[in-house]
């Protein structure tokens, strides 16, 4: 019987090539990346190359950010303005609020007519003699200065004068320059008026605002930047309260001391000088400037009545009255104060000159709260914190 011999089983394993895609090329798809390992497409950067290109996007904003403002800067003083005009009808609301009990919207109206009829009742009853008098100081002016300038050896002070503030002039007739000068004041009056609506759409409702400029920094500095914007509102309130206080004690000082000296138009320079009085510490200079014009053509005692008067005021004004009144709401550094007049000055012009002062009290409040307390953790104080 024939035997079978069993044959002994291999220990191969065969192996399974997959079929090839049909879109594969011929030889399968062993050779080409797998799904799993994705690639950027075209036109788009890969992973590593995405914080750079970030970057380059950032700075692209940012540069663009700043030519926009550059652009706009004209209207930046308006846009403070309106800011501090709104947080003086903030405050009074305010105090009308805690007083009367009334809702906020009616306060705020409240506030804002009698503001203006306030206003509108001091023109009313000082309007035409401030006018007439102010008329009556432009046309002594040319006079005063052509006797100045006789005692002096200056022949034709006004051409001189003239001459040296214009520039030359380019040859511009009078009546060019009475016509620029009309287009000036409508441009003025306009602007006034776009400012004082503006600041009672954001007095309406501050917080609307101060919400919508927070949110373009990040969600969890929100909170930070709102109570910033909110305790600079209350140190740009008490020095503006504070500055109305010190221009009315010297307008009334002025005006009594001008009429028992014996200046003519005593009410309109001391209008002037209160006005000027704006500025810290080169306004009552500039202010003070068309009194001793005046009373230098009488005679030598008026004028040195009106530079003793003019002296005593902002020796009171410098060391009694500013630092009572700063005391109770914010003390302005003089230093920073006149580099701001300057700097100011230089980028926005006279507007610029007259809201340099409060501008430097907000950037002082937020460096103070937002970089040397809370970010170097240094204690400072920091002004209006307290009336937040």
């Amino acid at each position: 019987m024939p035997t079978t011999t069993p044959t002994s089983k291999s220990t191969h394993t065969p192996t399974h090539t997959p079929p090839a895609h049909p879109k594969d090329p011929p030889g399968g798809g062993a050779d080409f990346p797998s799904p799993a390992a994705p690639q950027a497409g075209r036109g788009e950067p890969a992973a590593g190359e995405w914080p750079f290109v970030r970057r380059v996007l950032i700075v692209i904003v940012a540069a663009a950010l700043c030519y926009g403002l550059w652009l706009s800067s004209s209207a930046a003083p308006l846009v403070f303005a309106a800011v501090l005009i709104a947080t003086l009808f903030d405050w009074f609301a305010d105090l009308i609020e805690r007083a009367s009990g009334l809702p906020r919207r009616a306060a705020l109206a409240l506030a804002v007519l009698t503001t203006l009829g306030a206003s509108a009742g001091f023109l009313a009853v000082f309007g035409a003699q401030v006018v007439g008098q102010m008329s009556s100081v432009f046309e002594r002016l040319p006079q005063a200065i052509e006797a100045i300038g006789d005692k002096m050896g200056i022949i034709d002070a006004n051409a001189a004068l003239e001459e040296a503030i214009s520039g030359g002039g380019g040859g511009r007739s009078v009546l060019t320059r009475a016509a620029s000068l009309g287009y000036t004041l409508l441009g003025a009056l306009g602007d006034m008026a776009l400012v004082l609506f503006a600041a009672i759409y954001l007095a309406v409702d501050p917080s609307l605002y101060r919400r919508g400029a927070a949110k373009i920094f990040p969600p969890a500095q929100h909170a930070r930047i709102v109570d910033a914007m909110d305790v600079t509102g209350a140190a740009l309130r008490l020095w503006f309260v504070g500055q109305l206080v010190s221009m009315l004690i010297v307008g009334v000082t002025s005006f009594f001391a001008y009429l028992w000296i014996g200046l003519p138009s005593p009410l309109a320079l001391a209008v002037i000088a209160a006005v000027t009085n704006f500025v810290p510490y080169v306004g009552p200079v500039i202010g003070a400037a068309p009194a001793l014009v005046f009373a230098l053509t009488l005679d030598l005692g008026a004028l040195a009545w009106t530079l003793a008067v003019v002296i005593a005021l902002q020796q009171v004004e410098g060391y009694l009255l500013t630092p009572l009144i700063q005391s109770r709401t914010v003390d302005l550094p003089p230093a920073l104060a006149l580099f701001a007049i300057l700097v100011f000055g230089l980028l926005f012009g006279l507007a610029g000159v007259l809201l340099a002062a409060p501008a430097a009290v907000a950037a002082l409040t937020l460096v103070k709260k937002l970089w040397i307390r809370e970010t170097l953790g240094e204690r400072t104080n920091v002004p209006g914190e307290d009336a937040a």
